[in-house]
């Protein structure tokens, strides 16, 4: 083989041939541009020109941190006065030592916008509590005005029990001594008779006579338990609640607890 024919397996060969793959150069071409665009951006950010407002800001940062010169006019007419750096103001020195802070204002809000913004929310903030209060206490008077209606209602069913057994044992009582009218119409449970209801619709005079009783004397069902109550405890000696005849007056006033539920509890 002659020296000007290329060995086609040879390592020089394929080394020439190796960059010549479709495709290759372009990524590594895309892959550089892309680096290098990258170190741009952090190079153009890192010596990016400050603003004017940073500016100001660092300016105005030192110049507070630093202190004031001999070659302030103000300052030397301090000196002249006898003050010496670091003293207080005034002739005892009790003064203010550091300089009057600055409170920088950003926004676009006029003078003493400030003040009226802090005052609306301290209205409004009130406002909300007072709200929430009123709201409490409404929910509290409710819940209250509930209980005592529920307590109310529970103790007038109570008072109606009562009483109706206080009218079937006067009742009974009253028929064992021989008494067959009542002393009062209520003393005794009311008959819901169909004969009753006749005699009601035959007689409507008799009708009108008991509606203008009723009229006239209108009791509550705890009036009517205190008499009937009473009336039993004086008749017959018998307590309700108790259960039980006693003897006379006197065993009755030594043996039952008074003359009430409450006694009884």
């Amino acid at each position: 083989m002659s020296d000007e024919e290329e060995d086609y397996m040879s390592d020089a060969f394929l080394s020439k041939i190796q960059d010549v793959k479709p495709g290759v150069s372009m990524v590594r071409r895309a892959k550089e541009a892309m680096k290098k665009e990258a170190l741009h951006k952090e190079k153009n950010i890192t010596n990016r020109q400050k603003t004017y407002k940073e500016q100001e800001k660092e300016s105005r940062e030192t110049a507070l941190q630093s202190s004031i010169s001999n070659d302030n006019k103000g300052f030397a007419l301090l000196q002249k006065m006898g003050y010496k750096t670091g003293q207080g103001l005034g002739k005892q020195g009790a003064g203010r030592v550091d300089p009057i802070p600055l409170n920088i204002k950003t926004d676009r809000g006029g003078i003493g916008m400030e003040g009226v913004k802090k005052r609306k929310a301290e209205e409004e903030l009130q406002q909300y509590r007072q709200k929430a209060r009123a709201k409490q206490q409404n929910e509290t008077k409710s819940l209250e005005d509930f209980r005592s209606r529920v307590r109310t209602e529970r103790e007038e069913r109570k008072i109606e029990g009562d009483l109706r057994r206080s009218q079937s044992s006067c009742e009974q009582l009253d028929s064992q001594k021989s008494i067959t009218v009542p002393r009062e119409d209520w003393y005794w449970p009311k008959a819901n008779t169909d004969d009753d209801d006749e005699d009601d619709e035959d007689d409507p005079k008799e009708e009108k006579d008991e509606e203008e009783e009723e009229e006239i004397i209108e009791l509550s069902p705890f009036d009517k338990l205190q008499i009937l109550t009473s009336y039993l405890r004086g008749v017959h000696f018998y307590c309700i609640w108790c259960g039980t005849t006693y003897n006379d007056e006197e065993d009755l006033c030594s043996n039952c607890p008074g003359d009430t539920a409450a006694d009884h509890e």
